[in-house]
């Protein structure tokens, strides 16, 4: 069963378009993150999801229903925006019952249903807490608490972990997770945080320039970039213009790679860090000069000069310590590790 579809979806704001053509099915349980730089259309897509925002075209389908014009409120959505909008003059209790208390609920239900949210969150006897004593991380779980309230059909999440601090924020991300995983239902997360989609997410929605640039599951993001936009932005990789010799062969910085297919149009290599390997000068495909060595302790950065292009190999101490900026190295880069990307 779909949880969340997506057609043909644009949004222009005059004569210019945030939003372009967006086709997007989304599996029932399923935790999808919506992952680009800085004005790419993510939040505008999230907010057109939510009904915050008006769509220019196309249609929006929850559990299957057309919602495309169906007001906010009226959706059967949870949602948890950046600033967590909680009220700060309520305590916990209050702010998790408040969509119940506006929607006339008896009180006996509402305590009932803020006891289970808050066992949920693991912040049991926190109810009459005022917000203003919590900490950031629970601070986020209630605004989580409060958006789950209502048991919605749909989860949205606008970089709801933005705020906190790198080691809470990992912390928060396994636990958002886990109670998707536990609720079964339908997550849309809107970060700009390769690491957090790629940790969080069963779906990675790449989007660039308004369009979503590739769908896949974070594996396949990683090792099969759909372009060099997508393989740039996640994580980091070594982009090689690749050309093809009278034969037809593939060769990158004038020297042949084999096993690799070189197409006839333009195209560029993607080859990532922990996949060059580094041999003895003279004995691999490409030959180059160690420029800068970074050494992060699990792993050592390696830079290497090799004509007009810079190559960094990762390795860890026990495979390479011993290299130095100004020695010779050779470089080889495995063809089952090689993406091709045609321009």
């Amino acid at each position: 069963m779909s949880g969340l579809q997506l057609q043909n979806i644009s949004k222009r704001f005059g004569r210019f378009t945030a939003v372009e053509n967006v086709d997007l099915e989304v599996p029932q349980g399923q935790f999808v993150c919506l992952l680009g730089p800085s004005g790419c259309g993510k939040t505008t897509l999230l907010r057109m999801i939510a009904g915050l925002e008006e769509q220019s075209s196309g249609r929006i389908l929850v559990g299957g229903e057309d919602v495309s014009g169906v007001p906010t409120h009226k959706r059967n959505l949870g949602m948890v925006f950046q600033s967590l909008a909680l009220f700060p003059h309520l305590t916990v209790g209050e702010n998790i019952a408040y969509p119940l208390r506006i929607r006339g609920v008896e009180r006996t239900k509402q305590q009932e249903r803020v006891e289970e949210l808050l066992n949920l969150i693991h912040l049991p006897g926190f109810a009459d807490r005022p917000v203003s004593k919590l900490s950031g991380g629970q601070r986020q779980r209630v605004a989580i608490a409060r958006a789950l309230t209502l048991s919605p059909k749909l989860f949205l999440l606008d970089e709801p972990l933005s705020a906190l601090d790198a080691k809470l924020r990992e912390a928060m991300q396994v636990e958002l997770r886990q109670l998707q995983q536990k609720l079964g239902i339908t997550t849309i997360v809107v970060t700009h945080d390769q690491r957090e989609a790629m940790t969080m997410a069963d779906l990675v929605v790449v989007m660039g320039e308004g369009r979503v640039r590739q769908a896949a599951s974070p594996v396949e993001i990683y090792r099969k970039p759909a372009d060099a936009f997508v393989a740039d932005f996640i994580g980091s990789t070594n982009l090689l213009e690749l050309s093809r010799d009278g034969a037809g062969r593939a060769m990158v910085l004038d020297r042949l790679l084999p096993g690799i297919a070189a197409p006839e149009g333009k195209a560029q290599l993607s080859v990532r860090p922990e996949d060059v390997r580094l041999v003895e000068a003279g004995t691999g495909s490409l030959s180059g000069e160690v420029t800068f060595v970074r050494d992060l302790g699990g792993t050592i950065e390696t830079f290497v000069q090799v004509g007009q292009a810079t190559i960094v190999a990762v390795t860890t101490p026990r495979e390479r310590s011993d290299l130095k900026p100004g020695q010779k190295i050779d470089l080889e880069l495995p063809a089952d590790a090689c993406v091709v990307l045609e321009k």
